[in-house]
């Protein structure tokens, strides 16, 4: 079980992210992520890359926690 207050936010940085759940880094490749994008927060590279900020951070937080973040939603 997660805790609300460990949810992947747009606001993070996605080298702490990855390090944090190392099972999120497919996801971030799969949204075309690049390594020089680690230092940057999850927003900025999203609005980027032209994806929504929050369609990356729900495919994360399934990465990261499974089909209960999405249910408690």
């Amino acid at each position: 079980m997660f805790r609300f207050d460990q949810m992947i936010r747009r606001d993070m940085i996605v080298r702490d992210v990855k390090q944090s759940h190392p099972e999120t880094v497919a996801v971030f490749e799969e949204l075309g992520f690049r390594p020089s994008c680690d230092d940057c927060d999850i927003e900025t590279v999203a609005r980027k890359n032209g994806i929504s900020s929050r369609d990356v951070v729900d495919a994360l937080n399934r990465a990261a926690f499974g089909s209960a973040q999405t249910e408690s939603s």
